[in-house]
């Protein structure tokens, strides 16, 4: 009987080592932020001073990931990960027309056309 209970300890201690090696084995987590501002970098300095942060200019920080065009009704984009519609926002860009194959976007009265890209097959 005590055989088996010193069995069965050792080889639970010694699964429990075998997968705190292996977790600790894997990658580590990097993050993404598509063009986005990252989350885990403070605005604030430790001194209380904010951060200005570097605004993407032109037309850069719209990527146009997909078109549902209507002729006769109402056509949607996908711009930045959001479904947009004729007047829609994103972020300071006014969609104003959305077409077959590019959307169009005014700011501060500037025209910007983001073409659709094609995948390449």
């Amino acid at each position: 009987m005590l055989k088996n209970k010193t069995f069965f300890i050792t080889l639970i201690i010694s699964v429990l080592f075998i997968g705190l090696k292996l977790s600790a084995a894997q990658a580590d987590f990097v993050y993404d932020s598509h063009s986005k501002r990252n989350p885990f970098i403070a605005l604030v300095t430790p001194d209380g001073r904010l951060l200005k942060l570097d605004v993407e200019e032109g037309n850069e920080a719209l990527a146009l990931e997909g078109i549902i065009f209507d002729e006769n009704g109402v056509s949607y984009a996908i711009v930045n990960q959001d479904v947009v519609n004729v007047g829609d926002y994103v972020g300071d860009y006014q969609v104003l027309k959305i077409e077959k194959d590019e959307v169009r976007f005014v700011r501060e009265g500037q025209l910007f056309v983001v073409k659709l890209k094609k995948e390449e097959e």
